[in-house]
Order: structure tokens, then sequence, then C-alpha cells
């Protein structure tokens, strides 16, 4: 099964700092029909206006990664943890029995990044942080494992059994992807154009995939995230 999710019937917000498309619901956009896709939660696609960003603010009991696009990232936070990342690098948060960050963009540029949150395995965790930097030839032209869970092989190890993989594919490269039985993903266009089963995704749309093999066609270099997880 495939649903391709048009970015222009995504949820939306706007301020003179924050541009946001929300692929689920958050914030001032809620539809009771688009609330998450299995353990997935939020996937928020944020340009940040340099100079600005989120001040101290409080999560708990999420799994919060963050994938820089463009830009930097500074984080801070009540642990004492105080990082910057750009482009291809991760943050990730346990947010566990709570946690209190910020994420700012103190660069000259914009910072595009994409915030996904995870629903844990369970709750109370305790509060865990990191960053993973990675090179782009670890993701050009071939599927790069960045996130998985405790017992997997990813760099990046949360509470939960889900998985995220990145390629940065080459224009008319093709290669594929396969969501096996009693599993689901999450796919997520951030650049270019593919064509996936016959399906073509444009830059920011996404897609929903249960229990599929996917045949992925780069119609010009693409960016592509893919978040697999087992099915709800």
């Amino acid at each position: 099964m495939l649903r391709k999710i048009d970015h222009k019937n995504m949820g939306s917000s706007e301020s003179p700092w924050l541009k946001s498309l929300f692929h689920f619901s958050f914030a001032n956009y809620h539809n009771p029909n688009n609330i998450n896709f299995g353990v997935l939660r939020v996937v928020n696609d944020d340009l940040v206006s340099a100079d600005t960003g989120f001040d101290m603010h409080p999560h708990r009991d999420m799994e919060i990664i963050t994938y820089v696009l463009d830009g930097e990232l500074t984080h801070e936070d009540n642990m004492g943890n105080r990082n910057t990342i750009s482009r291809g690098h991760v943050q990730y948060m346990s947010a566990g029995t709570g946690i209190y960050h910020s994420e700012h963009n103190l660069g000259k540029d914009v910072l595009r990044l994409l915030q996904i949150w995870i629903f844990p395995d369970k709750k109370d965790h305790k509060p865990n942080y990191g960053d993973f930097r990675t090179d782009e030839k670890d993701r050009r032209n071939k599927w790069f494992h960045m996130v998985s869970a405790k017992n997997g092989e990813a760099p990046i190890k949360i509470n939960q059994d889900a998985n995220f993989y990145v390629i940065e594919l080459d224009k008319d490269k093709e290669t594929e992807f396969l969501v096996d039985s009693d599993r689901q993903a999450y796919i997520v266009q951030i650049e270019g154009s593919s064509e996936i089963n016959d399906v073509n995704l444009n830059e920011r749309d996404a897609m929903e995939v249960v229990e599929e093999n996917l045949k992925i066609k780069a119609l010009e270099n693409i960016h592509l995230l893919v978040i697999e997880m087992k099915k709800a």
C-alpha cells in the first residue's frame, strides 16, 4: 500500500522568523485524521531565520531526532550540553522523565531542519542527548542507516523499534527499499523529485508505505529520508 501526501495539503505556519510545514497535527494545525503514523508522531520541516530560534522549552516521554539540511543549529539543554551541527548532521534526545532545551540559528544563513518525534517504547526513560556528524559520502548513492532501536546497528539508538535511512541519489540513478511484512515506512522527499513505484514525489512531499518493495528512480538529484517501523 502506498499513499502520497502532497506538501501543499500539509499544515503550515508562518511568522517573521519561522516558516513550518507540519506533516502531522502540530501547534495551530489540528486534523483528527492526521495525528500520527504508527509510532511516528511529528515531522516538521522548519525554516529558521538567522539570529532567531526556539528558546528554552520542555519535553518529556518522546524520542526527538533533528536532521539539519541547511545552515547551522545550536542546541543547549539543562544537562549542560551545547553543540552546533550543520548539513547532514543529526541531533537526538530521549526526553524521558523531562528535559529543557533550546534550538537557535546563530549563523548568517537560513536554517532548514526536519524535527521528528517518535513515541518511546515506554514512559520515564532517563533523559539523554547526543549528536552524530555524517559525511556526504556516507549517503551518496547508497542508503545510510542513521537511527535504530537500542539493539540495532545504527550510530544513533533510540527507545523504539524504528529505523531512519537517508540517501542522496544522483539524477537517473535507481535504488530499492524493502518494507517487509508487518512493517511500514514514511518517506520524506527532502530535495529534488523522484519516481517511487510509478508515483512522482516532488520536493517536500511525503509517502506512507505498508509492506511494499519500493523501486526508486531519481528524476533529478534527490535527498530522501525513510522512517521504517513496526506496522501499527
